[in-house]
């Protein structure tokens, strides 16, 4: 059976029916929130990064939040295969000390360990990622807004509380309590319109790689927030995957190709091409794009839209998922699942890591030989 499904939006899908898809047709690949989720998409990361997309020579814009931000800062590395290579075993064989009498490790203690783990792993390796020369690297973080301006035992539930109430209503109205802030390399201008929902963007370096890259994969409540990362306004620092689950952002925004009139002239893809907005690859966990955390159940903002025109999707099928570990990915739920029992987790992770190469090589000879049969409506 197929194990890789393609879903493209209707530019995406009239571009690939006149021309197939070409890797200097990227411009962009977005890297969605989601855990361990996203360890399915470790072989495609490798073969995109260390081969397909290696051999062109076009920016390519990679926006990422969460777990997302973490792979995409890795394909900036000088060898991304090993690179990944090394992040997926050490987020498979990630474990937390649970104290006697406690269920789940601390906020605090699971924060200074990954805040470590990121040290070790980009340790002396951050000017590779900040100065890639065509990758230009979106660190999509969520930055509290007023009761969530700080980390609070008591402002903080009650913030969160009146952000989900008011995201209920209308998603743009949660940029009252939370707004997207965005940490950029190179000085690139986002490749996505913000319209949206209330952003800033912030010049990504040296001194706020690491915090903005962990503030990025901080859940509330699970970690600690960052505070007050340099060369950003100040505040509290959540999961980019708050604001923006799976980075259901404007890609295909009349603004982005260049005929905004002057009004956000900014916003293209490429400062040097910006009649050539291009295509939206995205290796994903799923079909849908969800674009906010706290709309995983409101199932009606789960469809597409026009902002995903030009985009191509690639996610495993949802038949072959029922054949890894447990009938379903990898997922947070596993820590509680497994428990104690540490390797057992570390087996069933490993199992559908080691699985999800046949994602790859569908892709692979999909691209020597492209079916149109096999692309279906985003």
């Amino acid at each position: 059976m197929h194990a890789l499904r393609i879903y493209a939006g209707p530019k995406a899908r009239q571009h690939i029916q006149d021309h197939g898809l070409q890797p200097q047709d990227v411009r962009v690949v977005p890297g969605a929130a989601g855990g361990p989720k996203g360890l399915v998409l470790g072989p495609l990361d490798r073969f995109i990064f260390g081969d397909w997309l290696a051999a062109t020579s076009q920016p390519v814009h990679l926006v990422g939040a969460s777990i997302g931000a973490w792979r995409m800062a890795t394909a900036c590395l000088s060898d991304p295969v090993s690179a990944f290579q090394r992040l997926e075993d050490d987020y498979i064989r990630q474990q937390f000390e649970v104290l006697p009498g406690q269920k789940r490790p601390s906020a605090a203690r699971v924060s200074e360990q990954f805040g470590q783990s990121l040290k070790d792993f980009y340790g002396g390796r951050v000017q590779e990622v900040l100065q890639h020369p065509r990758y230009r690297l979106h660190i999509v973080t969520s930055r509290g807004r007023h009761l969530l301006g700080r980390e609070h035992g008591l402002r903080t539930p009650l913030g969160y509380l009146g952000a989900f109430l008011t995201n209920t209503v209308h998603r743009k109205a949660m940029g009252a309590w939370l707004e997207r802030v965005v940490f950029s390399s190179h000085g690139a201008a986002l490749p996505f319109d913000t319209a949206d929902y209330r952003t800033r963007q912030v010049a990504l370096d040296e001194a706020n790689f690491n915090p903005s890259l962990q503030a990025s994969c901080s859940i509330p409540f699970m970690l600690k927030a960052v505070h007050d990362i340099p060369g950003a306004p100040p505040g509290a620092y959540w999961d980019g995957g708050i604001t923006d689950y799976h980075l259901h952002l404007n890609y295909a925004s009349e603004l982005i190709a260049g005929s905004a009139g002057g009004k956000r002239a900014n916003c293209t893809f490429d400062s040097q091409e910006p009649a050539k907005p291009g295509l939206v690859l995205y290796p994903h966990f799923q079909k849908a794009v969800v674009p906010g955390w706290l709309d995983k159940s409101l199932k009606w903002r789960h469809g597409a839209t026009h902002f995903l025109d030009n985009m191509v999707l690639l996610a495993p099928d949802p038949v072959w998922i029922k054949k890894l570990p447990n009938g379903k990915l990898p997922d947070r739920n596993d820590f509680v699942r497994y428990g104690t029992d540490v390797p057992g987790r570390i087996q069933a992770w490993g199992t559908a890591a080691a699985a999800s190469r046949q994602l790859a090589d569908e892709l692979q000879a999909w691209l020597v030989k492209p079916d149109m049969g096999r692309v279906e409506a985003l």
